[in-house]
């Protein structure tokens, strides 16, 4: 499985979001560090409670960083469950190629066919200056990324 670690370059991506409009990781280069943040299913109850959490904290810290949610849930479910939930970021779909997004991460569980929870905080010059990978049903502590998010 391929690593992602702090201090290498990100792994470039498109991505359709539940609009299906394009996002480029390098549309954020030399403007605003990204955090992703990739989870296994839109309306999983571990998923709806991270996401929930993140949308609830947004305003803490949505000046410093963009927030990318990717899944490999389709668009359609994606846009359903932003608008039942309120999520003010973009949620991205990793539908097709399946996975492929979260396997440059070193995020995707082939058994399973989803991403694992992983969380990568990228700095504006495309460099991950914090990683992290639960095993499915762990959950995120949100105290890591955040503290990451501070020392940019």
């Amino acid at each position: 499985m391929i690593e992602v670690e702090v201090g290498s370059i990100a792994p470039e991506f498109s991505l359709n979001d539940y609009n299906k409009q394009q996002v480029k990781l390098s549309d954020f280069r030399g403007a605003k560090p990204v955090l992703l943040v990739f989870y296994p299913f839109a309306f999983s109850g571990i998923c709806t409670g991270e996401l929930c959490q993140l949308r609830d904290d947004y305003s803490s810290f949505e000046d410093k960083v963009q927030v990318l949610g990717i899944s490999v849930d389709t668009p359609f479910a994606l846009k359903a469950w932003a608008d039942q939930q309120g999520f003010q970021f973009p949620l991205l779909s990793d539908f097709w190629p399946h996975g492929e997004v979260a396997k440059k991460y070193g995020v995707f569980n082939a058994d399973s066919g989803m991403a694992v929870r992983g969380t990568f905080l990228i700095d504006t010059d495309g460099v991950v200056r914090f990683a992290e990978r639960k095993v499915p049903g762990e959950a995120r502590d949100q105290e890591a990324w955040k503290k990451a998010i501070a020392e940019l």
